[in-house]
């Protein structure tokens, strides 16, 4: 079944409401085939605490070229886990998404995970050009990687890891409205079947297409309600990291106003884990907000004409008299010294 596009809605004669529920009858088919793969209700799989230690220890992690926000996640983002990225626009949240598209497909010998990525776009947000120049930075990463150690493996794996190489394997879709999204997600099982080596999915932004045209408020909880069940299946059963981006709004209270996280409280509960990126005067800034297993941070990053990376220390220059200064910091007086 392909994708249901806006303009065949009206071409064939239906209302968003019937499409809708042509989606709960896919939605239907898909549970259905699901349960008859694992082979019935009563195939409900058994584990102890220690197996899933240990599979949670054996999972990757996808690097994001920022060792500090790599640092309080944990290692990166991490598979089968939903991760959230929220923030206001221009703050880099789609660019973490083309670096993560970028970053999952490094070979397994250069600590990647050697997959590939599907990019679903509601905003239009995606630039191949910066795709690019992110894909063809992370080449040259490994290049230099591989000159320094002169070891086969990596001298092999970049046989084939190239730009053209990486680009081919970011399956992008545009997604124009909910019902397109909803699709997507349902049909997305499938596509993931026939492409077993993704591992990252990316759904840049979630709240666009669920902040206009409802009217029915409960309704748009039970459609992302069981967005969110679909996408931690996809997570579960296809062992990938889903990376959703969300808009910030503003909530008012009593006495203030405060930006949040846009599609409510109940949306809150979906990821796994919640970064909020945000703006200290010029200075972008991640804080993790939410993780089952790392404490609260907050790190500088910055966007380079690489890509997503740290935040370089200031360059230290010597004197006259060949002392160390660094151009941020004061130099003390001779009374200060004394003191």
């Amino acid at each position: 079944m392909r994708l249901i596009q806006q303009h065949a809605l009206h071409k064939i004669g239906i209302s968003k409401e019937e499409a809708l529920e042509a989606l709960q009858v896919v939605r239907q088919e898909c549970a259905g085939d699901a349960a008859k793969t694992a082979g019935g209700s009563d195939s409900t799989r058994k584990c102890t605490a220690l197996e899933l230690l240990e599979e949670e220890h054996a999972q990757g992690f996808i690097i994001t070229f920022c060792s500090a926000l790599d640092n309080i996640l944990g290692g990166g983002v991490q598979l089968t886990k939903i991760t959230e990225i929220c923030g206001a626009p221009g703050v880099g949240k789609t660019q973490l998404c083309m670096q993560l598209a970028v970053d999952v497909q490094i070979p397994e010998c250069f600590g990647g995970v050697a997959g590939e990525a599907v990019f679903i776009d509601t905003e239009g947000s995606f630039m191949v050009d910066r795709a690019a120049d992110i894909a063809t930075a992370c080449v040259q990463h490994c290049q230099l990687i591989a000159e320094a150690h002169q070891e086969e493996d990596h001298l092999k794996a970049l046989e084939t890891f190239s730009l053209e190489s990486i680009l081919s394997h970011i399956y992008y879709f545009r997604c124009r409205d909910y019902i397109e999204l909803l699709a997507q997600v349902y049909l997305l099982p499938d596509f993931l079947s026939e492409h077993s080596k993704v591992r990252l999915v990316v759904i840049d932004g979630i709240a666009f297409p669920f902040r206009h045209d409802f009217e029915d408020l409960s309704l748009r909880t039970r459609l992302l309600n069981g967005l969110a069940q679909q996408l931690i299946i996809i997570a579960n059963d296809h062992k990938s990291a889903v990376v959703l981006t969300n808009q910030m709004t503003t909530r008012f209270g009593q006495n203030q106003s405060m930006l949040v996280p846009a599609l409510g409280e109940s949306w809150g509960h979906a990821a796994t884990v919640r970064l909020i990126f945000h703006w200290d005067n010029t200075q972008r800034l991640a804080t993790l907000y939410k993780s089952p297993s790392q404490k609260e941070s907050t790190i500088p990053y910055n966007i380079t004409p690489q890509g997503f990376r740290d935040v370089q220390p200031p360059p230290v220059t010597q004197n006259a008299e060949g002392t160390e200064m660094n151009p941020r910091k004061r130099p003390r007086r001779e009374e200060e010294k004394q003191e």
